[in-house]
């Protein structure tokens, strides 16, 4: 029987997110949830997705580390955002890179750069942009993450502190008009205020699904950074409490 058109925007939506609720599907496609789960039935048990409780997955996905599923996340938008922010960085210039999924997306697009030096935590990154290009990688060392091959700990932040760079750039876990930028990990938020701290320009990439939502730990506030690139305008308080920052915001068209 060949697919529905339904079954294939499902599927494309996995593709895309690599897991799904069954009740972000149902709002996705205007459908019930009964709807959905009788979508499912048919395509689960040809083996094309895997059920989970409240949610569906492709199978070669369900097995992916932590950060694996993440880099699927809001794939376009990232992917987005790392192009306008590699088009602001020119060739032989320095950067400082934390850990994180749209920062790994960041490497990727400075591939076409020539003679970066470039320091981070993170053993992807490295691996990114090492050898190529004539580019000069500096790896931090100390306790390595499981999930995402990134270092942390002190001896991270002494080795980052020696540098100084054009450009500093982390992710964001969460962005508060309260409290600026969060992150939900210990570790790695006083890394990326270490990063913030060694730029001459000190840069945020994020995407929009990270507005107005609260993280474990402060990384900094507005006031410790020049520039946010993301994929949609803030608005309400938060797009207040940037411009009194005077935190320009670059948006990316996906």
């Amino acid at each position: 029987m060949p697919p529905s058109p339904r079954h294939t925007r499902i599927l494309a939506l996995l593709e895309e997110q690599g897991t799904v609720s069954v009740s972000t599907l149902a709002d996705h496609l205007g459908v019930s949830l009964e709807t959905i789960r009788r979508d499912v039935k048919p395509l689960a048990d040809q083996g094309q997705v895997i059920r989970m409780h409240g949610a569906i997955g492709l199978p070669a996905v369900v097995g992916e580390a932590p950060f694996e599923r993440r880099m699927r996340r809001n794939r376009a938008a990232k992917e987005a955002i790392a192009r306008r922010a590699a088009a602001s960085i020119a060739d032989g210039q320095s950067v400082m890179l934390d850990t994180g999924t749209t920062t790994s997306f960041l490497a990727r697009a400075l591939l076409g750069h020539r003679r970066l030096i470039v320091v981070t935590n993170s053993s992807d990154i490295a691996r990114t942009l090492a050898t190529v290009n004539g580019n000069r990688v500096y790896m931090a060392g100390g306790e390595l993450r499981s999930d995402s091959g990134a270092a942390f700990g002190m001896s991270a932040i002494e080795f980052i502190s020696r540098f100084t760079v054009d450009h500093a750039v982390i992710s964001a876990g969460a962005l508060s008009a309260e409290t600026g930028v969060m992150d939900h990990d210990l570790a790695e938020a006083e890394f990326g205020r270490a990063v913030l701290a060694q730029g001459r320009r000190r840069l945020v990439v994020t995407d929009a699904s990270k507005f107005g939502q609260q993280g474990l730990v402060q990384v900094g506030a507005f006031a410790e950074v020049d520039e946010l690139v993301t994929d949609r305008s803030p608005d309400g308080d938060l797009a207040a409490a940037l411009l009194e920052a005077e935190v320009q915001v670059s948006v990316a068209g996906v």
